[in-house]
């Protein structure tokens, strides 16, 4: 087999995009606590600024997506235009339908008419900030569920659910898409209204061509064969963005890669397999929260793992394995498989993006820039932005 990376394949690692979350530079922790850090954005226009960094540093993340109310502001045509000044875009706006007390007991799915209609308006109000913004996706995940048999008919919640959807749905225009994220516990414990990727695809299937899936790779439960169902979205053609970020328990949030290296190689290969590396039909995204690390670094390193695994996963030799997997030679087709993960291919990224402009390593050269200590010294007073904020 081949462990060089030709031509071709920094083609392909060339025109590679990670959107990056706002959310990631604001203070987060856990339910018991968050921790404040120097620096952290007070707005959505410093939450912009530090997302810019990301790109500059790696040419990987040229769009911020963003989440409403926490990135609410008065004109989003000069956020759009602040991200633009500073070398990226307005990606995916996030809805938020778990943070308000009219939703205890669901939002989309409520089964009071007036409180399931305030959802759906924030949803609509959500579009009209994707006119504004350009945005193409409009991205729902909720909290929507149940805690003890019987406090709810399950049945009915999902009929609700189709409506809300199919009235938000109805609303979008041009290319823009709805993607349903999925969740399969917490902070419902009995039963999510939107629990795995069935009934998300079930859900999208009834509404139209640009209704679509979200992955996130940390909502699973333990085991869980994700590339499976990685490739089986993307075989149905439903498989619209990714949300990645790493886990070792639940949803950790942590670092994609991080957890599970040979997880995110698998990924990518079914990814490259089914064609969508690269395509605009599927959007990569982070979603992570960096509780300890610093969070502009922790980007940083965010998209340089889905990078060095897109490479590793280009260097399969796709004959050898299908010749292996043809003749039912098991451990030979292993072989194939494990040979392109265990290739480094750190020094050849280096070099390549040394060739292109962008420095060999980014991590160093972000931590060298002085940007941290500056907004330290200039971002005191103000309420800092916070997961939630």
């Amino acid at each position: 087999m081949s462990t060089q990376l030709t031509p071709e394949h920094f083609a392909a690692l060339a025109q590679q995009a990670v959107e990056v979350p706002s959310w990631a530079y604001g203070n987060s922790g856990t339910r018991f606590k968050v921790f404040g850090t120097p620096g952290t954005p007070r707005n959505p226009f410093e939450k912009i600024a530090d997302a810019a960094q990301v790109h500059r540093y790696t040419g990987l993340a040229p769009a911020v997506a963003i989440h409403i109310p926490w990135d609410r502001v008065d004109d989003y045509a000069a956020l759009r235009a602040h991200a633009e000044d500073l070398g990226v875009t307005l990606g995916t706006v996030n809805s938020n339908a778990f943070q308000d007390d009219d939703y205890k007991f669901g939002s989309l799915t409520h089964a009071d008419d007036a409180i399931r209609q305030k959802a759906i308006d924030h949803h609509l109000e959500c579009i009209d900030i994707m006119d504004a913004t350009g945005s193409r996706d409009l991205k729902i995940w909720l909290a929507d569920g149940t805690n003890y048999p019987g406090q709810a008919d399950m049945r009915a919640r999902q009929d609700r659910l189709h409506d809300s959807l199919q009235r938000i749905y109805d609303r979008l225009t041009g290319e823009q898409r709805l993607v349903l994220e999925y969740k399969f516990f917490e902070p419902a414990f009995y039963h999510t209204d939107v629990p795995d990727w069935g009934t998300s695809y079930a859900q999208v299937s009834a509404l139209g061509e640009r209704a679509l899936v979200c992955l996130d790779t940390g909502h699973h439960a333990p085991g869980t064969n994700i590339e499976f169902i990685v490739m089986q979205l993307l075989r149905l053609g439903k498989l619209g963005s990714f949300d990645f970020n790493s886990r070792f328990y639940a949803d950790d949030d942590l670092i994609v890669g991080a957890a599970d290296p040979f997880q995110l190689f698998r990924i990518l290969v079914e990814v490259v397999r089914g064609g969508a590396l690269n395509n605009p039909d599927v959007s990569f995204m982070l979603d992570q929260c960096h509780n300890i690390e610093d969070k502009i670094p922790g980007q940083i390193r965010s998209v340089l793992n889905v990078q060095e695994m897109t490479a590793r996963a280009l260097l399969l030799d796709r004959a050898a394995l299908e010749a292996a997997q043809a003749a039912h030679d098991v451990l030979g087709a292993n072989a194939v498989y494990m040979d392109a993960f265990y290739t480094d291919v750190r020094p050849a990224l280096a070099e390549w993006r040394e060739s292109r402009g962008l420095p060999a390593d980014p991590m160093s050269a972000y931590a060298a820039s002085g940007y941290q200590q500056r907004i330290a010294a200039e971002r005191v007073g103000g309420a800092q932005a916070s997961w939630g904020a």
